[in-house]
């Protein structure tokens, strides 16, 4: 009987079957967003057992269990790993037509060598043969790194952090791959946010001086973009539950700054001048330092007050948000940013895939530029509700139909595995699975030069030639 998991899995013409195997397969992996611990890797952290590695703050797996009707015991709560690993098997069979049913089965495969089915009759077989392996030195964090191919890594970092742990990984002798850290200064742009003060309290304090001021509180980003710089960080990365965009006059900002540290309300108004204002201020600063910057809205967040009392964010109570103007403000952003000669190479993430063909339209506005950047502005790969097959497709058809996917920068893991480089795995497959669909249908010529160009670049030439990171 084929393994469930077998060669052409996901491949369904000859095309897509040539495609894989002989180019996407072995392509370097540049997974340019995620959030794996740079601490993890600087120490070389070896997991004591699957739970650790698989479940570990995994809340794609947690919202299964949770509608599996698994007790929040057995999933952020104080079970035993054993116990939790065998709720998460016994729900597993349950999440047929999702791509954790794949990506659990990949996995196991690719990292254990491991082919049976994973459900409540070889849970405890499949744990102890994990944890056996976990034990091996080629298990701990940066063998399995190396393992999967990876040429860089982008983190993601709040812009206090001292990023301590990317300087002893860039010092270590055996470890060739880039780890870089990512600005993501969130915090300070959300200032109705409870998190907005202790943000600012911890800036002063990494500052070591007090930010009375607006003009004192950007100049101190502004001195954490360049430590960062310094330190390597060649791409921001802001998350929006909406795209913000308000005309604002400079005189108006320290008023609405006196408010925030205050703890006061600011109108939605004055949020967004603010926050318009502080982008436009960091994308002039990555624009000098050659960084790319990254856009990720449309999520709306911690739904569940109840669980999010109880777990803090990022538990899985997420979802998509139906945001109702995007082209509007989202021009007009990246307008006001090629006025000021200050947009810099932009990726756009998109969470409500209703809004897919809007991104694919409005990145072509922006493309002009004098320094031949192919791609310049990017619609960026399917994201956590969407890096699912139908996510994926929708997204590399969208760009497709509306922009040149042929300069699209790919996949990224967006994730805190250190086992997800299987998702490029995943992406690659349906990626040559729907160009050969297209060959096969006469859509696009059968010519492999061009196609081997195609799928090479898309899964990783792109990206390498995109971020300005030298890479070997």
């Amino acid at each position: 009987m084929t393994a469930f998991i077998h060669e052409n899995f996901m491949l369904n013409n000859e095309t897509a079957v040539q495609l894989y195997h002989s180019y996407a397969k072995n392509m370097p992996i540049y997974d340019y967003h995620c959030h794996l611990s740079p601490k993890d890797i600087a120490e070389n952290r070896k997991f004591n057992n699957i739970t650790e590695l698989w479940l570990e703050g995994d809340h794609y797996k947690w919202r299964a269990m949770r509608a599996h009707g698994i007790s929040e015991k057995y999933i952020t709560g104080d079970a035993d790993p054993k116990a939790k690993f065998e709720a998460w098997a016994k729900t597993v069979p349950y999440t047929l037509g999702n791509a954790l049913y794949h990506w659990t089965h990949i996995e196991l495969k690719n990292y254990f060598g491991i082919e049976e089915l994973l459900n409540e009759d070889t849970w405890e077989d499949i744990w102890n043969r994990c944890n056996e392996l976990l034990q091996q030195d080629d298990y701990a964090v940066r063998e399995i790194i190396k393992r999967s191919n990876v040429k860089v890594i982008g983190t993601t970092d709040e812009p206090t952090d001292d990023l301590q742990y990317h300087a002893q990984i860039a010092e270590l002798p055996d470890f060739p791959v880039k780890v870089l850290p990512s600005f993501r200064p969130d915090k300070g742009l959300e200032i109705n946010k409870a998190t907005f003060i202790p943000f600012v309290e911890t800036l002063e304090k990494v500052a070591n001086k007090s930010l009375a001021t607006y003009e004192e509180y950007i100049a101190a980003l502004l001195d954490r973009v360049q430590y960062f710089h310094e330190k390597g960080c060649r791409i921001s990365d802001h998350g929006l539950s909406e795209v913000p965009f308000a005309e604002f006059d400079e005189n108006e900002l320290d008023g609405i700054y006196q408010a925030g540290r205050k703890g006061q309300a600011v109108s939605l108004e004055d949020e967004n001048k603010f926050k318009t204002a502080i982008l436009i201020a960091l994308a002039k600063a990555y624009t000098e330092r050659d960084w790319a910057m990254q856009i990720h809205f449309g999520a709306i967040r911690n739904n569940n007050t109840k669980m999010f009392k109880r777990l803090g964010p990022d538990a899985g109570f997420d979802s998509i948000s139906d945001q109702g103007e995007v082209a509007a403000p989202l021009n007009a952003l990246l307008d006001a940013l090629e006025i000021r000669d200050s947009l810099p190479r932009t990726i756009i993430y998109n969470l409500n895939p209703v809004s897919n063909e809007l991104i694919g339209t409005t990145i072509q506005n922006f493309q002009t530029n004098e320094e031949g950047i192919a791609g310049r502005i990017q619609f960026g790969s399917g994201w956590w509700f969407n890096d699912t097959k139908p996510g994926m497709i929708r997204q590399l058809t969208a760009l497709a139909d509306q922009g040149i996917l042929s300069h699209f920068v790919g996949m990224l893991t967006d994730s805190r595995s250190f086992i997800s480089y299987s998702r490029h795995e995943y992406f690659r497959r349906i990626l040559c699975n729907l160009i050969g669909t297209w060959v096969e249908a006469g859509e696009i010529p059968n010519d492999p030069a061009l196609l081997q160009r195609l799928v090479e670049n898309i899964c990783y030439n792109n990206a390498k030639n995109y971020f300005a990171v030298d890479v070997d």
